[in-house]
């Protein structure tokens, strides 16, 4: 077996069944719970608008070049900008999001690196498989390898934001030779995040999720509503709003995206693989309600490198929320060189007695 193949291990047989007793007693419960909301207003549930017709925001080549590729099992669209002699930085959206997530980015950081913002697989332009199983987490890795490949590209920086983090921390367990630095956006190390989840809201839609069609059906509930609830940062009137709405507007557009965490509770990253060689900076907002300051601090002992900003102000979008903050990072990590001095700038920095680093501002 291969390295790459033996970073990823099963959960126990126990944690299995609990996740599968879970997902009954949380689906019956959410069963209940919209049964009574549809007695209660049952036009609450009919209120789907129509969204037909594509945002031009989501066509827009000011931002870059809209491409395909074709891998043996999927299609995948990105948008590309900046020179093909550049370094190379990809960009992993999250949940609910596509490739436009980037928008405040693209510009900037094309001036300085070939920037390529993928639509994951099941989002977007992006093929969309309905089998669970095409989204297990190995198969995503592997495909975004042939992907690199496919364009040419044998080193990159990896900024990932949410689920697009989630699975950038596993591309640099299993792929270091390839992920040159990684700038994981409102998202612990794997892990971290499921020895913890429990303690979250977010542990209960992880188990309705278990759950077949229904989380679908849900979702499109009171015309998208989950949009609205995720980006919060957005106005009900904002384009980049009914931009998503649009992308999001079928059942078929959520069974790709809801299969993603119909898997990733069921493997983790194996405790005995080696701490990450390539440099991880980790971006959070101040005022994050999904991720929690001791998490990103446990998710330093799986690094040899580690550094973290906290951006003022910032929720979980702090790549849109605070984006020239949060471009400033990229640029002060990505483009220049640390010179090894400590500066005062508000930053505190760490050194582990085995030789790795902790900082944070």
């Amino acid at each position: 077996m291969s390295n790459e193949l033996l970073c990823i291990e099963s959960v126990s047989t126990w944690d299995t069944c609990r996740i599968h007793l879970m997902s009954f007693v949380f689906g019956v419960w959410m069963l209940c719970k919209r049964a009574v909301g549809w007695v209660w207003n049952p036009n609450g549930y009919k209120s789907l608008q129509l969204h037909d017709n594509p945002p031009s925001c989501l066509m827009d080549s000011s931002l870059g070049q809209h491409k395909y590729v074709k891998l043996k099992g999927v299609k995948l669209h990105y948008v590309e900008s900046g020179s093909k002699d550049q370094p190379v930085m990809l960009l992993l959206h999250g949940f609910p999001d596509c490739w436009l997530s980037w928008r405040h980015q693209i510009p900037v950081l094309s001036t300085y690196f070939r920037v390529i913002a993928l639509d994951l697989k099941g989002f977007g332009d992006s093929d969309k498989p309905m089998w669970r199983s095409s989204y297990r987490i190995d198969i995503i890795l592997q495909e975004i390898k042939q992907f690199t490949a496919a364009l040419g590209i044998k080193k990159c920086m990896i900024v990932g934001h949410d689920l697009g983090a989630f699975i950038g921390w596993y591309l640099v367990h299993q792929m270091p030779n390839i992920v040159t630095k990684f700038f994981a956006v409102s998202c612990p190390h794997p892990n971290v995040y499921w020895n913890n989840v429990s303690q979250t809201y977010t542990n209960q839609w992880l188990n309705f999720v278990q759950m077949p069609y229904l989380p679908e059906m849900d979702a499109l509930k009171e015309d998208v509503k989950i949009i609205s609830q995720y980006h919060k940062h957005l106005s009900a009137q904002d384009v980049y709003l009914e931009a998503y709405k649009y992308t999001f507007s079928r059942k078929e557009d959520w069974t790709g995206p809801i299969n993603y965490f119909r898997n990733l509770p069921f493997h983790k990253i194996s405790d005995h693989v080696d701490q990450i060689e390539t440099t991880v900076i980790l971006i959070v907002g101040s005022q994050d309600e999904f991720v929690k300051l001791d998490n990103i601090v446990r998710s330093t002992e799986y690094c040899e490198r580690f550094y973290m900003k906290i951006i003022d102000g910032g929720q979980h979008f702090p790549h849109q929320e605070k984006a020239d903050e949060f471009n400033s990072v990229i640029l002060k990590y990505a483009v220049t060189k640390k010179s090894g001095k400590t500066q005062n700038n508000g930053e505190i920095f760490f050194e582990k007695a085995h030789g790795g680093t902790f900082r944070s501002s």
